[in-house]
């Protein structure tokens, strides 16, 4: 068994369930500890985070993860128990495989090999991790960013291990994100007997109209980088369970995945405006869960393509695609940010896996992505 299966096994046996880490970030410490990195647990509230740095010197390139995974569900939908990883067919299954304690066990590794390699690397190397991540992200790495700043220090390059990989691995660097923004939006109406409608005032034929003009709007157009920006209603609530209540109010969820050629503000403002022209009651609240941002091609996304295609053989292509990530904390310091990781197409789902061949190679990618922007 090699050092990056046998760790991630060691990892996923811990039951990090948010905020929860579980002993994993000491485990981490532990190991980086001994190739002369130096440790800060940093905890904010209920989350443990970790810095841990090797050198003083510029540039700065940091492996950014999280040690927390999502609930399991019912864990007898299982084929094997969510904590007990097993080895079947040439995979790796348990919670966090894939998202991401089999990304942070290849990190480390590589890091292992590389320091081993090249022990004078120029620069300072470093792991930003979290157990905050897959929860609501307000005491992880969005805080530990606020304490480096204070401390001076400044990220030039960034790889978040999160999975980005459809087909093969490594077929997809993500260099961007889009912005999330989330809306709450109640209609009051008048409750009634569905006999007496002209008594009533139902919040649901209120809302019709707006809800196909919503759909129907054109937020923008994207660009080169980002597909334009995306509304999609995520929950509609109304009535008392009963066939003859006209209900008295309407509740509906949704969610922006918006470009860099929106701002939140401008969506918030357009569908402020498209309510108040219809003219029935309503309250809005928002919760904006990150800006968009974006590494255009440089240094650092030519040496991991580079990197890419000497263990792989073949051109990784960029993308924005998917959801957030905590690299939206760490771009507008400045940061080169992108995430490479294993197959995202068992994340949060029911028997999560990650492929060993896959894992092994993606600590090599690792360990020559360092070997180009850090050898001497």
């Amino acid at each position: 068994m090699s050092n990056t299966l046998e760790l991630a096994i060691e990892l996923i046996s811990r039951h990090s369930i948010t905020p929860n880490d579980a002993g994993c970030q000491t485990l981490i410490a532990k190991r980086l500890q001994k190739i002369g990195f130096t440790i800060e647990h940093l905890h904010f509230g209920k989350v443990k985070n970790l810095w841990a740095q090797r050198g003083t010197t510029t540039p700065l390139f940091v492996f950014a993860g999280h040690t927390d995974v999502v609930p399991t569900g019912p864990e007898n939908h299982w084929q094997f128990p969510p904590f007990t990883p097993t080895l079947h067919d040439g995979k790796l299954y348990g919670r966090g495989a894939a998202d991401m304690k089999g990304s942070i066990a290849a990190m480390i590794t590589a890091c292992e090999r590389f320091i081993i390699e090249h022990p004078q690397h120029k620069g300072s190397i470093a792991f930003l991790i979290t157990s905050d991540e897959e929860g609501p992200a307000i005491d992880g790495t969005i805080k530990v960013v606020k304490y480096l700043q204070n401390k001076g220090i400044s990220i030039n390059w960034c790889l978040v291990g999160e999975p980005s990989s459809t087909t093969v691995l490594c077929d997809e660097i993500k260099n961007g994100r889009r912005g999330s923004l989330n809306g709450l939006l109640t209609i009051h109406g008048s409750q009634g007997h569905v006999a007496y409608p002209q008594f009533a005032n139902n919040p649901i034929h209120s809302f019709a109209p707006v809800l196909k003009e919503l759909c129907e709007i054109e937020w923008d157009q994207g660009n080169e980088f980002f597909p334009p920006t995306n509304f999609q209603i995520t929950n509609i609530n109304a009535g008392t369970g009963a066939d003859n209540v006209i209900p008295g109010n309407l509740e509906i969820r949704f969610n922006f995945r918006y470009s860099t050629q929106v701002t939140h503000n401008q969506l918030q403002e357009k569908v402020t405006a498209l309510l108040d022209k219809q003219g029935f009651k309503y309250t809005l609240t928002w919760k904006h869960s990150g800006s968009p941002f974006l590494t255009p091609p440089c240094q650092l996304i030519t040496a991991t393509q580079q990197a890419i295609f000497e263990v792989c053989g073949y051109e990784a292509k960029l993308s924005t695609g998917g959801g957030t990530s905590d690299g939206r904390f760490i771009a507008p310091t400045g940061a080169q940010v992108i995430e490479i990781g294993p197959n995202n197409n068992t994340i949060h789902k029911v028997n999560e896996c990650v492929s060993v061949n896959e894992l092994e190679n993606l600590s090599l990618i690792y360990q020559q992505l360092m070997q180009n922007l850090l050898s001497n």
